[in-house]
């Protein structure tokens, strides 16, 4: 008994991010350590319906279908305005490939998160449904929204892209309002580029300012 209460105590403490609720169970526990995975399934794996329902789609060459360096983080941030049992993610998987970024975003991915957002709607019709990606990710979103029907549209909560290789575009006929975009300084990614240079990679860094966006819309 000394032994797993040591080794749980070591757990908790040494979690990146401090969750501002109790972890009293191994659930809770999983699902806190599951959020930093690269890959998140919980729409297509039939997790009950969540208050909020981020659909993500992963920049080019990343890992998994959410990646490592924007996703979680960002996961994280929300699920700590939340409570961890008040989230469901969803990567999109595509090929994320070169060649895809550089005719627009991967069509079948396109495809694939526009199918995703109206899976949520359906399956999930009190979920706040947020649309999100990183670098190719973002022409995803775009491409996703016009695919989307505009009562679909219309349902989305809110939208958040990191790293925006179309910034300045608009998502579909989504408002405004409900879009927020972000791109620093110096990221040829931003400026209709194609150099990757060091601000491009550091989008975890803007993580809590976008939780705080989704889950003010999600009225959470």
């Amino acid at each position: 008994m000394k032994f797993s209460l040591n080794a749980a105590v070591v757990c908790l403490v040494t979690l990146p991010i401090a969750w501002a609720f109790p972890l009293d169970s191994l659930d809770l526990l999983k699902r806190v350590a599951d959020l930093s995975l690269d890959t998140q399934n919980d729409l297509s794996n039939g997790t009950p319906c969540k208050p909020i329902t981020v659909i993500f789609a992963r920049g080019t060459l990343s890992e998994g279908n959410v990646g490592l360096s924007t996703g979680p983080p960002f996961f994280q941030e929300i699920s700590k305005l939340t409570g961890i049992d008040n989230l469901a993610v969803q990567g999109v998987t595509y090929s994320a490939s070169v060649p895809g970024f550089l005719g627009g975003g991967d069509l079948a991915g396109s495809e694939t998160m526009a199918k995703l957002v109206d899976k949520a709607l359906t399956e999930c019709p009190n979920t706040k449904v947020v649309m999100s990606g990183y670098s190719q990710g973002g022409q995803l979103v775009r491409n996703a929204a016009r695919k989307l029907s505009a009562a679909s549209q219309a349902k989305v909560s809110s939208v958040v892209i990191f790293g925006d290789p179309n910034y300045g575009m608009a998502v579909g006929q989504i408002a405004a309002s409900k879009v927020k975009i972000f791109c620093h300084t110096g990221d040829n990614i931003c400026e209709g580029g194609l150099l990757i240079f060091p601000p491009h990679q550091n989008y975890k860094d803007d993580a809590p300012a976008a939780a705080k966006f989704v889950v003010g819309l999600a009225g959470l």
